[in-house]
């Protein structure tokens, strides 16, 4: 195991510089009219493959780094450059995250390939989780998946929501119920091939949102989509074996056992995983605010008024001070979760929660101050600072909001089952 260290090694230098001279030079200059598009940047994702950027390569070597250091680093440039453009380019490792975290080797080795293509054809992928009743409750879940055995096929019918490249994308992961009695451990996930768009998947609405425009947001329709029985990921019999684990744990607490004593008979490893993926979420944060705090400084240093710079008086440094402060506290935690999460250091007071509840709070504060600070400028499309803080917002609210993360971390450092 690697010592957690805040000194980069000199392969993380290079690959900060170079991710940073990309988004400098090919992400800003077109982060205001995809913004206004509201469309996927496919150009920008063209302009990423051909560099080695969008690649199953590039994401792999980053993941195999020891100290756990190098997806945030990426996170954090890439969205430096443009938090909608950084979605784009980043919301295919959500698909490929679901199939590495439950299918087989072979599934693996067959479908992680297909999410992203080659630089000469380029490929999305989209992870399908949450419904129009089951964002932060997905126990809720709505949308179902029945084994048809003398066919050998799945049957998937439901809605999707708020899902990221949803029904533009080529591989789709979509989360679904198989025994709906038993809430989150009754569930599975599947994988669906591009051949099934139009014959039982469909795009449903695509929603205009406030920030992130740049990255496609949709609804996901599944109709009586009829997948072959190797869709599942993982094997069939592991999950006829978690099912059986699942129904003995309600039974057990039907009978009155102890909560502990049904856990350990039912198993439950979804909150450790969930918590291993928030810090790169958390470094998404980062990149934002830290955007937002270098435009403003520099700002506040030629901005004149009262015949001198506006960085000199009080009120306008203490805010740069404290929108340092909190950026560089935050890097610290997403990276302190990092290294956990990579060399499989419990979370014993939710860090991961901790590294992205706290990043993207200071993400809606720092660029709030920095537009501030811009004063009538910064309100407008003119200046890049009001798109950061409409971009920061949902920070606080996908991939878990900023109360449940609390939740979370109360029930951690508690240990009592906090409502």
């Amino acid at each position: 195991m690697p010592a957690f260290s805040l000194a980069l090694s000199e392969d993380q230098t290079t690959l900060q510089k170079w991710l940073h001279e990309f988004a400098a030079d090919v992400i800003r200059p077109a982060a205001a009219e995809w913004d206004e598009k509201e469309e996927t940047p496919w150009p920008v994702i063209q302009d990423a493959a051909k560099a080695g950027i969008y690649s199953l390569d590039f994401f792999a070597e980053a993941w195999r780094d020891e100290s756990g250091i190098s997806l945030p680093l990426i996170m954090e440039e890439l969205f430096w450059g443009d938090a909608g453009i950084g979605l784009s380019l980043v919301g295919t490792t959500l698909g490929a995250a679901g199939i590495l975290s439950n299918g087989t080797l072979d599934q693996i080795g067959e479908w992680i390939p297909q999410c992203f293509g080659t630089e000469n054809d380029v490929k999305l992928a989209a992870l399908a989780v949450s419904e129009p009743n089951a964002g932060s409750d997905v126990s809720s879940m709505k949308t179902t998946a029945v084994y048809d055995e003398a066919r050998d096929e799945w049957v998937l019918n439901g809605v999707k929501t708020w899902i990221t490249n949803g029904g533009i994308a080529d591989v789709h992961v979509v989360v679904a119920a198989v025994d709906p009695a038993l809430k989150a451990r009754g569930q599975a996930s599947f994988v669906v091939g591009p051949e099934f768009k139009g014959k039982g998947l469909a795009q449903g609405q695509k929603f205009k949102k406030h920030g992130i425009r740049a990255s496609h947001t949709s609804e996901v329709i599944l109709d009586d989509l009829r997948l072959p029985g190797s869709a599942l990921l993982g094997e069939k019999p592991r999950l006829d074996e978690r099912l059986a684990r699942a129904r003995e744990r309600a039974a057990a607490l039907a009978r009155g056992e102890s909560v502990q004593s049904a856990r350990q008979k039912g198993g439950q490893a979804a909150m450790a995983t969930f918590e291993s993926s928030r810090p790169a979420v958390g470094a998404q944060a980062v990149g934002i605010a830290r955007a937002a705090y270098e435009y403003a400084l520099d700002y506040a240093g030629r901005r004149e008024q009262f015949g001198r710079p506006i960085v000199q008086n009080q009120g306008i440094a203490f805010m740069l001070a404290d929108m340092k402060t909190a950026l560089d506290a935050s890097r610290l935690l997403v990276w302190r979760a990092a290294w956990m999460g990579k060399n499989n250091i419990p979370f014993t007071a939710g860090e991961g929660s901790m590294s992205k509840l706290y990043a993207g709070e200071t993400a809606v504060q720092v660029t709030e101050k920095a537009i501030q600070i811009l004063g009538g400028n910064g309100y407008t499309r003119d200046y890049p600072v009001e798109r950061w803080h409409r971009d920061a917002k949902i920070y606080t609210i996908f991939e878990g909001t900023s109360e449940i993360q609390r939740l979370i971390i109360s029930r951690a450092i508690s240990g009592h089952q906090i409502p």
